[in-house]
């Protein structure tokens, strides 16, 4: 496949990260593997997540890598993905090592498998030989993206902080 290219976040593409932020919003949607890009109002303020996040999670701070989910064909933010490591105790349980989100318009293109599919290397590279990830127990289409990477189901817990929708998260390992 390889429409997609993982990209560091740069200025070249602040207009466009707050496109999809906005995108996102009038969604309704979380904003998964997103550095926290919903309590930000500008680009500048985002870029520099490493720092306000540490701030925000004191403690329970990870680092995180972030990436852009560009279309190689049009130079176009399609997604955005993080690798969370390592797991915090919270991350143990409801968020896992990897979070992603699609933009609402670029959805069912097989978008988020082929994103999850080019970080799985970069995780390696950090030395994990497996990865968590979670998802909501209604989230079917995550599911599916997380099993075609070769996600194996743990075990499904309750959401004790209102994460979920169903109130039930599922644990996936994908081993690396």
């Amino acid at each position: 496949m390889c429409e997609l290219m993982l990209v560091r976040p740069s200025k070249l593409y602040a207009e466009q990260v707050m496109s999809y932020k906005e995108e996102m919003l009038q969604c309704g949607d979380s904003f998964d593997g997103c550095a926290g890009l919903e309590d930000v109002q500008s680009f500048d303020e985002w870029i520099d997540f490493e720092r306000r996040l540490r701030e925000k999670y004191k403690s329970g701070y990870v680092p995180s890598e972030v990436f852009l989910a560009v279309r190689r064909n049009d130079d176009f933010v399609v997604g955005m993905i993080d690798f969370r490591h390592p797991l915090s105790d919270f991350l143990k349980n409801f968020g896992g090592n990897i979070g992603y989100s699609v933009r609402p318009s670029e959805r069912r293109k097989g978008y988020a498998s082929e994103m999850l599919g080019l970080i799985l290397p970069f995780c390696r590279e950090f030395g994990e030989s497996r990865v968590l990830l979670t998802c909501d127990k209604g989230n079917v289409a995550s599911q599916r993206t997380i099993i075609k990477n070769g996600g194996v189901i743990e075990n499904e817990i309750a959401d004790t902080v209102g994460l979920s929708k169903s109130g039930i998260i599922l644990r996936f390992w994908i081993s690396i």
